[in-house]
């Protein structure tokens, strides 16, 4: 297999010849944003919400970017014709540059970065288990490289037989490290964490999605006891069931019909199939 490329500050070079300074605040503070999306068929699926949360996060960080929408449409374009990765994760990282004293933002540097991806069925069915967690991600409204939290809890969900973590704060529950959560209550509403998170391009889409009423709200921990069905959505993740949460199993511990009729949807609504 050929070696794959990379675009970095627009410019294509080998993805094992990419070297960054040891003053990147990236490096030196893990000062730096990023955003991920997926290609089906070729295609960049959900390019300009991506692109609108990218550039935002940029702003909300002091950190310009060198190019503007156009041009970065371009590069990655550029970039999917020189790999030839049909279905592929695209990561836009934007580090905070390199710094004279180690604390001060300076050029930042945007690196484009693609790898194969295919979504797997499998996954789903088996749904996942997760643990909780007393956490408030810093500026969470931010997709930022700072992942200490999420990284440093690694040994301690394995231990636990689990597949993630489902943050809460205050008793309110907030997020994954990596997606967004969802239970359906009793009414068979479907609900959504609305403040102090991240809103995933993916949490977006399926809020618009039909067949219930799908609202954000404020999730007390204690509702997770009685939720019928819960699951999680990323853009790599589509949509995945969860059939336990601190050991608690959620329904009859299988994915159930809602969270499969949202998932059908939302395939449909991605072009995806297998």
């Amino acid at each position: 297999m050929s070696e794959r490329y990379i675009s970095v500050n627009g410019e294509l070079m080998l993805a094992n010849s990419l070297s960054i300074s040891a003053s990147d605040l990236a490096i030196q503070r893990g000062y730096g944003i990023f955003d991920f999306l997926v290609t089906v068929n070729g295609k960049p699926i959900f390019l300009e919400d991506h692109l609108l949360r990218f550039y935002s996060s940029a702003q909300s960080m002091h950190l310009p970017v060198t190019l503007n929408q156009k041009e970065l449409i371009g590069a990655i374009d550029q970039l999917m014709g020189k790999n030839q990765l049909p279905n592929s994760g695209i990561r836009l990282t934007l580090t905070g540059g390199n710094s004279p004293d180690g604390y001060s933002i300076g050029n930042p540097n945007l690196i484009i970065s693609q790898s194969p991806f295919n979504y797997q069925n499998q996954v789903f069915e088996n749904g996942l288990k997760l643990i909780t967690y007393e956490h408030q991600r810093q500026l969470p409204f931010i997709k930022t490289i700072d992942y200490l939290k999420a990284i440093y809890l690694q040994p301690i969900i394995k231990a636990a037989g689990a597949d993630d973590v489902l943050y809460f704060f205050n008793g309110l529950v907030s997020e994954c490290p990596r997606a967004n959560f969802f239970m359906v209550t009793e009414q068979n509403e479907v609900l959504t964490p609305k403040e102090n998170i991240l809103h995933g391009v993916t949490r977006k889409h399926l809020l618009k999605l039909k067949g219930y009423i799908i609202r954000e709200a404020n999730i007390n921990i204690e509702m997770l006891a009685s939720a019928k069905e819960a699951f999680i959505s990323s853009s790599t993740k589509n949509i995945l069931p969860v059939t336990s949460i601190g050991g608690k199993q959620i329904g009859d511990g299988k994915p159930g019909p809602i969270t499969r009729n949202l998932y059908e949807q939302f395939k449909q609504l991605k072009g995806i199939s297998f």
